[in-house]
């Protein structure tokens, strides 16, 4: 396709290059003194510039249509790609990452690949060819024009791209790296607007936009004035060319070496090319901004994922959910201090266990560990036997349904945020799914029942609303591993009844996995462990705990029981 699209646009340009030759024959067949005779050569000389202004534009439109097929498919594989890469770009870098910004990096790179094109493909390389051919045609006559054109040409275009590359573009960089940041700060306060609105902080808000609009506009106004200083130096340069080349052509006439047609086909071409020349700047500048604008998303398609598949990963398959951590030591990266050192434990398949402890102490982490959200720095984590670095993650989390404390729906109907945990699933299982999460009342009442659009995030539905709908999302899912961030810790006792007899009917037949806020609901557990300082300080069943006159789950629990808060979430 790219062949074509040159071979198009080279002959576009060869057409409008042999345009002057035909001028000058016209100019000449009309200063003849036969007029008789000079009628047909101007004739002549006109039907030859008609036909070739006719394939000149026929063949530019092929050229362009061809560039817009190849943009297109361009712009959607770039899309696809970096989007891909960032849906598996680790926990930790969406952690770190503003989603305006990464949303502004992906928009701004697609279509800095439609500028690329278009100032590559119909801009650079007709110019390049149409300097070239014009530098030949005349040179090929009159060796002087032809040297005047040529030096002219590459001083004019090697002043263009030193202004372009090294006098704007840093500029340019630096206010696109502002434009992100822009994006950044837009998504996280619209996103955000609930709280904004809860603290009467819009005022607060736009000031803090204004100041960083501020900074955008000071850095793209010098991107800007660069600019124009850049277009007034280019333009001072080819006024001084054009002045050379006409002095040359009078100075080729004084001689006699040159006739009025010969003028006419000289400055016809100059012309011509000066059109080429004058744009060779605007086209350089595009050409450095595309390339500024797709430097970031660049970036991203080379950073490195985090948590890769293995070369040879396959796909998981657990029946009892068995899980092993043999082993196990693990630090984030950047601490040199590790969370984990030398953890050894094995939860049963069908085990109920819960999860409790101080913050921070590695509840989180400890299931983060299982999905392969991050990779353990020794040791190794098995699920029924199989290194969980050996399978695919696909299908590794597909297995291990989450009931999320604070559960994130997509702007889509409920049904779909149901279904999401099994595309495909039939109507009938979706109603099912919610009936056993006790979500099928309320949604019943909704004007739109299953259809009703959720809002983003979920915004339109309360928190216990939420958390029916995600445990409907699990039911469905019906894996063999079960992580349950306790939904229960926010909400009124009506939703908390509902969700906790939603969740009990969840644990059964499962390997469960409880992180504990509330240290009521791991009463019934099968086992208790309790996280200390990355390490497992005690373990049992509620009655074995409590035992422990000193223990750690005991102090805990009695202090929850006399309404005394302590950070165990």
């Amino acid at each position: 396709m790219v062949a074509g699209i040159i071979l198009a646009m080279l002959a576009a340009t060869a057409a409008d290059l042999c345009l002057p030759i035909f001028a000058g024959r016209l100019v000449d067949a009309v200063v003849a003194d036969d007029r008789d005779a000079a009628l047909g050569a101007a004739l002549g000389a006109l039907g030859a510039m008609a036909a070739l202004g006719v394939a000149m534009v026929t063949l530019r439109i092929l050229g362009i249509l061809g560039i817009i097929r190849l943009t297109l498919n361009m712009m959607r594989d770039s899309a696809t790609e970096a989007f891909w890469r960032v849906q598996r770009f680790s926990a930790d870098w969406h952690a770190n990452s503003f989603a305006g910004s990464t949303v502004r990096r992906i928009s701004r790179g697609m279509w800095a690949i439609d500028l690329l094109n278009d100032t590559v493909l119909i801009a650079l390389l007709p110019s390049a060819v149409a300097l070239l051919g014009a530098t030949l045609l005349l040179g090929a006559q009159w060796p002087l024009m032809g040297l005047t054109v040529a030096a002219g040409a590459v001083l004019h275009v090697g002043l263009t791209a030193t202004l372009s590359l090294r006098y704007v573009a840093p500029a340019a960089r630096l206010s696109n790296a502002w434009d992100t940041r822009l994006g950044g700060v837009l998504a996280d306060a619209i996103g955000s607007n609930a709280v904004v609105k809860a603290f009467g902080a819009e005022t607060r808000e736009d000031a803090r936009l204004a100041a960083l609009v501020q900074k955008w506009r000071r850095r793209t106004m010098r991107t800007w004035h660069r600019g124009t200083a850049s277009e007034a130096v280019q333009g001072t340069a080819l006024l001084v060319m054009r002045l050379l080349v006409i002095g040359t052509a009078l100075l080729l006439w004084w001689r006699g070496e040159a006739g009025a047609g010969d003028l006419a086909t000289v400055l016809t071409m100059f012309f011509v090319m000066q059109g080429y020349l004058r744009d060779v700047g605007y086209h350089l500048s595009n050409l450095q901004r595309s390339v500024n604008e797709m430097e970031e998303m660049v970036t991203m398609s080379v950073a490195p994922l985090g948590i890769e598949d293995a070369a040879e990963a396959q796909p998981i398959r657990i029946i009892s959910g068995e899980i092993a951590f043999d082993r196990v030591g693990f630090r984030y990266g950047g601490h040199s201090t590790p969370l984990f050192r030398d953890l050894s434990l094995t939860i049963r398949g069908g085990e109920r266990v819960g999860l409790v402890g101080y913050s921070g102490s590695g509840k989180t982490s400890f299931v983060k560990l299982i999905q392969r959200l991050h990779d353990v720095t020794e040791g190794r984590i098995l699920i029924d036997g199989q290194d969980v670095r050996t399978a695919t993650q696909a299908s590794l989390r597909a297995q291990i349904a989450i009931v999320q404390q604070e559960p994130v729906l997509f702007h889509r109907s409920i049904a779909e945020n149901i279904a999401y945990a099994r595309p495909g699933a039939a109507m009938a299982e979706i109603e099912r799914a919610a009936a056993l999460a006790n979500a099928d009342g309320f949604i019943a009442r909704l004007p739109k029942g299953y259809a009703t659009l959720v809002g983003e995030r979920g915004v339109k539905l309360s928190g216990g609303e939420r958390q029916r709908v995600a445990l409907a999302r699990a039911f469905l899912a019906d894996a063999p591993i079960l992580i349950l961030d306790e939904a229960t810790s926010s909400l009124d006792s009506e939703a908390e009844t509902l969700i906790g007899e939603a969740m009990d009917r969840l644990l059964v037949g499962r390997t469960a996995l409880v992180i504990a806020h509330r240290l009521s609901t791991v009463r019934a557990m099968d086992r208790i462990l309790v996280f200390e300082q990355g390490r497992i300080a005690e373990e049992g069943d509620h009655a074995t705990l409590m035992a422990r006159p000193d223990g750690i789950y005991r102090r805990l629990f009695e202090h929850q029981a006399s309404g005394v808060a302590v950070p165990v979430g």
